[in-house]
């Protein structure tokens, strides 16, 4: 990780960008973040995934109170993806850290793909 004041700033930008796309779109700040912490910042890939989803929890917790001050968010509405979201992370935590960094970057182009595609249609 580099520790100058370009690198500061560019882990600064980073998280601004993780941040307008969560609040803009109620998540995918990771989507932007872990390509800016591998290119930009200097982290290796394991460390960007890692560290974007260590910013992107309480970005997401962030997100989720203000729409639930603005009266936008059903708590028990989001129940079930929450239960199903923590058995998904647990797993995923698991599997990787067998994956090679080949097969990480091919499913998250993957997802960044179908999110793209999806967003279109």
């Amino acid at each position: 990780m580099r520790e100058n004041k370009s690198g500061a700033l560019w882990f600064t930008l980073a998280g601004a960008a993780a941040g307008l796309v969560n609040g803009f779109f109620g998540g995918g700040g990771g989507m932007v973040l872990v390509p800016l912490l591998a290119g930009k910042c200097g982290l290796d890939q394991r460390r960007a995934f890692a560290t974007s989803v260590a910013v992107i929890a309480p970005l997401c917790a962030l997100s989720a109170a203000i729409y639930w001050f603005r009266g936008d968010l059903e708590p028990a509405a989001a129940l079930p993806y929450l239960a199903g979201g923590l058995a998904g992370g647990l797993i995923g935590g698991k599997v990787f850290q067998k994956l090679s960094m080949a097969w990480l970057r091919r499913g998250f182009a993957l997802l960044i793909l179908y999110g793209g595609v999806r967003a279109l249609l």
